[in-house]
């Protein structure tokens, strides 16, 4: 890391280390920000479409309906801009049927991902967000995947740095905090989770984002569980009723810029252009959010609506409810959640199928996966 590239700023600091490096250091949050009227304006935008996808998910008949899709379609672009290569049936496959993980080693990286999101939103009830609670999802994000060695629930212990796929410490972009101001940095964060303060929940998430990503506190897995936090915090935050708010998909498409503005927060103190960024992506997910929704209770609507015409019974219409939750079935997962009889399941999987609504795609005798196309592509498209 170079000094040159670095001017002195109030949002942080550099320092050179005992080992003859310098690093960078965060300064405490918050910043001090002119709220302009370009960043009102784009904050009120955010605020609007943010408070429209609320609208949708308080309206949800099942308040778990379409979780599942949006929550693991974020899992796969999360992990897909840290350059993990699996798809979105990928790893409803993996779930579903423990099928083509050879194929696609990447896929359990991204289910850990789906299991540390459900696992933080459910400790959201009795643990507040903390750097326990992150150690926690850090410990089951990387659990049995690359990277499990580099301490898996635990804050580092060394020095890490940013740059080029195999370059030096000496040749990297960003070198973050070494660790005893790394210790403090996560501890002033923790504070200001929970310190009252009258700027708006998103301008502190844009913040906080910042923060988290520039103190790097793990050895693998710092994009991941920074992108998981903002989505848990939209909800802890009281923004949203329900998950179904993701900005990595803004961010992939957005990649070099989005790292770009994230370094030149460190270098230049450039925070406004970093929060006008953020404020846009929640505005375009939010708006890309409600189309879906929409999209997708339009179709549910639909099914429930022929299925019913047919007099299908109570059964059919709770196993197309589940086909909301998670668009990919079989047998003894059906089974399980219907609690009746394999064969009683069996024989409601078919009328799915002569319905349309559901596909067999293994061809296979045994251990048959079927999968919900049609909700397949609004969440993948």
């Amino acid at each position: 890391m170079h000094l040159s590239d670095f001017i002195e700023h109030p949002g942080g600091r550099i320092i050179r280390t005992p080992l003859d490096y310098w690093a960078y250091v965060p300064a405490s949050l918050e910043p001090p920000i002119e709220l302009n009227m370009a960043l009102i304006r784009r904050l009120s935008d955010a605020d609007r479409a943010v408070s429209e996808l609320a609208g949708v998910a308080r309206t949800l008949p099942n308040p778990h309906l379409l979780i599942g899709p949006f929550m693991r379609q974020e899992a796969v672009i999360s992990s897909k801009i840290e350059g993990t290569q699996a798809s979105f049936s990928d790893l409803l496959y993996f779930e579903a049927a423990r099928i083509k993980e050879d194929q696609v080693p990447d896929v359990r990286e991204v289910a850990n991902y789906v299991k540390a999101m459900e696992y933080g939103l459910s400790r959201l009830n009795d643990l507040p967000m903390s750097l326990r609670l992150i150690k926690e999802l850090h410990s089951i994000l990387m659990d049995g995947v690359r990277g499990y060695r580099s301490t898996p629930g635990e804050f580092r212990r060394s020095q890490n740095w940013i740059g080029p796929p195999g370059c030096s410490l000496s040749g990297a972009s960003y070198v973050p905090p070494p660790v005893n101001e790394m210790k403090d940095a996560l501890s002033d964060l923790e504070c200001y989770f929970h310190t009252e303060t009258d700027t708006p929940p998103l301008l502190r998430l844009a913040m906080i984002h910042y923060q988290f990503e520039s103190i790097h506190p793990f050895l693998d897995g710092n994009g991941r569980i920074g992108r998981l936090l903002t989505a848990l915090q939209l909800v802890a935050y009281d923004l949203l009723p329900q998950p179904l708010l993701y900005l990595s998909a803004f961010f992939e498409r957005n990649r070099d810029q989005y790292y770009d503005l994230l370094l030149d927060v460190s270098r230049k103190g450039a925070w406004e252009t970093w929060i006008m960024f953020f404020l846009h992506a929640v505005e375009v997910q939010s708006k890309d959010a409600v189309t879906r929704s929409d999209r997708l209770l339009d179709l549910w609507q639909g099914y429930r609506d022929r299925l019913q015409e047919a007099r299908a019974s109570a059964l059919l219409l709770q196993l197309v409810d589940y086909l909301f939750e998670f668009p990919a079935v079989t047998n003894p997962m059906a089974t399980k959640k219907l609690g009746v009889t394999p064969r009683s399941t069996q024989l409601n999987i078919e009328k799915l199928i002569a319905s349309g609504i559901l596909e067999e795609i293994t061809g296979q005798k045994r251990n048959r996966l079927y999968v919900a196309k049609e909700i397949i592509n609004i969440i993948t498209e």
